[in-house]
């Protein structure tokens, strides 16, 4: 099975306490749909410049990553992105954004991205997630992200998204920003009666948490850490590899499929936060990846 990831592409400049690294593969597609790969083909939507690096293509290729909808804009720029990290990097700071040929995005589906399995909107303007769902035909599940911008600058067509999609994920800040509430379990209820039938709400550090509109809830923490690299797009990450992970079943997604779907995000961004951009991606495969499931599963244990 298929999952379509329509979003950001783009090259990072990052900082953090003890190094800087320029012109990483970066974006919120570029993230999901490696992260994706590792359980599911990956289509991936996005726009970068006649400057986006080879080498940044060839990765993505080497994953399996479809990319017949990136469109290459002769003589553009891709959108850079430039940020900081501060102390134990739970703190950041955007210095400069350049958008480029991403300021005139319209995602524009290759026909045979039309019947994707499963549909990742990731972060991107709501108009824009809108119109990738007026071109799929009839995907299984559709997940959305978002970000405190867009719940800000547009809100109406965020909530309108919401009643066309079956989860939404966000951070806790976004949650309350979006609720007006500051209970997380409150807010999920919330962001539920909305539209969606689950609610995805992330909490860094401190893991996930998964509700759902019968009631059901489920509390995944997050894989313990010695050593964090940098944490641009664990969230993408995140959302990728759950999507993918969707995919590779089959049927109606019931709630224990997004128990171990959001699992396996948690996992494989985990794996992301440990070096710069997706170099970890590179280097990962299917033998460590089971094998912190398993560390996993025994860190929830208890009985």
């Amino acid at each position: 099975m298929s999952v379509l990831i329509v979003g950001s592409v783009g090259l990072d400049d990052i900082a953090t306490p003890t190094q800087s690294r320029n012109d990483l593969l970066g974006g919120s597609a570029s993230y999901a749909a490696a992260a994706a790969s590792f359980f599911a083909k990956a289509q991936m939507v996005g726009i970068v410049g006649e400057d986006f690096p080879q080498a940044h293509i060839d990765f993505l290729k080497s994953r399996g990553v479809d990319l017949e909808g990136l469109q290459i804009v002769s003589g553009g720029k891709t959108f850079h992105w430039s940020g900081e990290y501060f102390g134990d990097m739970n703190t950041r700071e955007t210095r400069s954004i350049a958008l480029n040929v991403f300021e005139t995005f319209r995602p524009e589906l290759p026909e045979s991205y039309r019947d994707a399995d499963i549909v990742l909107l990731a972060n991107i303007a709501p108009d824009l997630q809108h119109l990738v769902l007026d071109q799929v035909k009839s995907p299984r599940f559709v997940i959305a992200d978002t970000m405190d911008l867009w719940i800000s600058t547009a809100r109406e067509r965020l909530v309108a998204l919401l009643a066309r999609v079956d989860m939404l994920i966000l951070n806790d800040g976004e949650a309350r920003q979006l609720t007006d509430e500051t209970n997380l379990v409150l807010a999920g209820r919330r962001i539920l009666a909305m539209g969606p039938r689950f609610v995805a709400i992330k909490k860094g550090e401190h893991g996930c948490l998964l509700m759902s509109r019968d009631g059901k809830f489920f509390a995944c923490p997050a894989f313990p850490l010695a050593n964090l690299a940098d944490p641009t797009g664990a969230g993408d990450t995140f959302a990728g590899a759950a999507a993918g992970a969707l995919a590779a079943g089959a049927g109606e997604v019931a709630f224990s499929d997004l128990r171990r779907a959001i699992v396996r995000g948690s996992v494989l961004a985990s794996f992301d936060v440990e070096a710069f951009s997706l170099e970890r991606l590179k280097s990962l495969d299917d033998k460590q990846i089971a094998e912190r499931l398993e560390a996993f599963r025994e860190l929830v244990r208890f009985e």
